[in-house]
């Protein structure tokens, strides 16, 4: 892989086995071994390597808080742009058919093959290894992080967090329209199925009901 040495560079580690990166970079497009147990292995260091340096920068700051600024920093549109930022997409080997569609930009597969980068770091190198590449990579986007700006509404937040730990996004109906044309109240579910959640809420308008099914479903995920 001659264009190995230039990525490595952009993510501060050297691989000793260079199989380890050209399988993290394989879209399953593109043939086998591919990159899908590597994007799940640093999945799961990314989120610890984020939640130990939260942990540490915020120490007054609750459970839920900390889960909302680790969801925001870790979604795959958060993800798609770190990977843009150090070029990985033209290191990315896709299928034919994946890359006539678009598929090297598509914020799903850059996010993915970044995740799998940090996998095979992670296997390469180990923790500190891993580490020291996602906060090179992420820049200072983890400093700029401030505990203290305006709190995003329930459904960004709730949709953040599901989207940062890889699941579905919720659905919302209304089960009940109450009162007169003028004055209604409106009950709204908002349902998670693949956590197998739901939760509702009321208000005076759908929007205003929706919120308070979300605020009352992010209580049990934040629980």
């Amino acid at each position: 892989m001659s264009r190995a040495p230039r990525l490595e560079a952009r993510i501060g580690y050297r691989f000793k086995s260079s199989a380890l990166l050209e399988q993290a970079l394989t879209h399953r497009s593109f043939g086998s071994p591919h990159n899908e147990r590597l994007e799940f292995l640093g999945d799961g260091v990314l989120d610890c390597v984020v939640a130990e340096e939260l942990y540490a920068r915020f120490p007054d700051l609750p459970e839920g808080a900390l889960s909302r600024l680790r969801a925001n920093l870790v979604r795959q549109a958060a993800l798609a742009g770190v990977a843009r930022a150090i070029g990985l997409s033209g290191f990315m080997k896709l299928g034919e058919g994946e890359l006539a569609s678009g598929g090297a930009e598509r914020p799903s597969i850059l996010a993915d093959g970044l995740e799998a980068v940090y996998g095979a770091v992670f296997l390469d190198g180990g923790y500190d290894a891993v580490r020291m590449a996602i906060h090179r990579t992420f820049g200072d986007a983890l400093q700029r992080l401030d505990a203290q700006a305006p709190a995003k509404d329930a459904k960004t937040r709730l949709q953040e967090l599901l989207q940062g730990r890889r699941k579905r996004l919720p659905e919302y109906r209304v089960v009940a329209t109450k009162g007169a044309a003028h004055k209604q109240t409106f009950e709204v579910e908002c349902v998670v199925a693949e956590l197998e959640l739901r939760a509702t809420g009321s208000g005076s308008s759908r929007r205003e009901a929706e919120q308070r099914a979300a605020e009352a479903l992010l209580r049990q995920l934040e629980a």
